[in-house]
């Protein structure tokens, strides 16, 4: 069906709206599947590229803090030389079409490693099918990217009988705390529109804390996948041994055309705080415009889940300013056409 002009917005608004069903529905479906565990602590390694591996990133930030697991992401078509027989691969492809992560799934069977695969349909289904690997099915007909909550959630309950209880009820309390912060988040003059005019047409520079690096990541791929233009992100305190030196020498030019938004939890240690207060008066002082975003919770998980919904919206808002239609990713289309991808069996 051909898209009018104003529907992608709309799509995409629903969509970002449903980051707390998806969460929830993903994380039930996930538990269903669950890794076993015999109290030891495995190798799990998460496969996935683009919309699809950035919920295994934002899994990799509750497991590493909270549970005595091992997560590795791996966003490539070949996996580590650490992966064998007594390893769990979790592949992760919305479309199930992900040429790389079609390749992993054919390499980690051989290894012997055992699989699970997070998909909505595609190639990657159908040989999970035929080899008798788990399937975790999620809902086809939305982009990747928006299919998160769904993703992040399945990973979630997935990996729940590693950590020291489960996530069950904390889940359910996140969605319903996250439902009501996306009313907010929508309004034109709410928290994500407010950001929209800090960063205006400047160059976004997004950071976060070790444990909250994959929102940064979030907000930054959203930001080029929604609203059509170029962000970075980068990783506290890792900045303040190189990147530090750069903002020091801003001049004024440079500093017209960049923005830093500073995302913050109230979890971060005392020396981190300290920092990035010494960040942001440095960056004042050179005139480049700050925003600090405080994650709204004391609950990392909340804070994420919040995090996601508010990096969403003020990718959509940017959209808005720019007048593009967030929905389509035409690059990657042309892209994905141009190299050709892994193609079912013929029977």
């Amino acid at each position: 069906m051909t898209r009018t002009v104003s529907e992608g917005p709309t799509r995409m608004r629903a969509l970002a709206a449903s980051l707390p069903t998806g969460l929830l529905e993903g994380f039930r479906a996930g538990h269903e599947l669950a890794l076993p565990t015999d109290g030891t602590s495995p190798r799990v390694y998460a496969v996935g590229m683009g919309g699809s591996g950035i919920a295994a990133d934002l899994a990799r930030g509750i497991v590493d803090a909270e549970s005595s697991a091992s997560l590795t992401v791996v966003r490539a078509p070949e996996l580590p030389r650490s992966v064998d027989a007594n390893s769990r691969v979790v592949l992760l492809s919305y479309s199930g079409n992900t040429w790389e992560t079609v390749r992993s799934y054919e390499v980690a069977g051989r290894l012997g490693a055992a699989r699970t695969v997070i998909t909505s349909g595609g190639v990657l289904a159908e040989r999970a099918a035929e080899d008798d690997v788990p399937i975790l099915p999620v809902p086809p007909g939305m982009p990747p990217r928006s299919a998160v909550g769904h993703l992040f959630g399945g990973m979630l309950g997935l990996l729940d009988p590693l950590f020291p209880e489960t996530n069950e009820t904390r889940i359910a309390k996140v969605a319903e705390r996250t439902r009501s912060l996306i009313g907010a988040y929508g309004r034109a003059r709410g928290p994500a529109a407010s950001l929209a005019e800090t960063v205006g047409d400047r160059f976004p520079f997004v950071y976060a804390e070790s444990n909250f690096l994959a929102l940064a990541r979030r907000w930054k791929t959203q930001i080029e996948e929604n609203a059509k233009r170029i962000a970075a992100f980068d990783e506290v305190p890792e900045l303040f041994h190189n990147a530090l030196v750069g903002w020091d020498a801003t001049g004024a030019r440079e500093a017209a055309r960049v923005a830093v938004l500073l995302l913050e939890w109230s979890g971060e240690a005392a020396a981190t705080r300290k920092s990035l207060r010494y960040l942001e008066r440095l960056l004042g002082e050179r005139g480049v415009p700050v925003e600090r975003v405080l994650l709204p919770s004391d609950d990392r998980l909340e804070a994420l889940v919040g995090g996601i919904a508010l990096g969403d919206h003020l990718s959509l808002f940017l959209a808005d300013r720019r007048k593009v239609d967030p929905y389509p990713v035409d690059a990657i289309t042309r892209l994905k056409a141009a190299i050709g991808g892994p193609k079912p069996k013929t029977r």
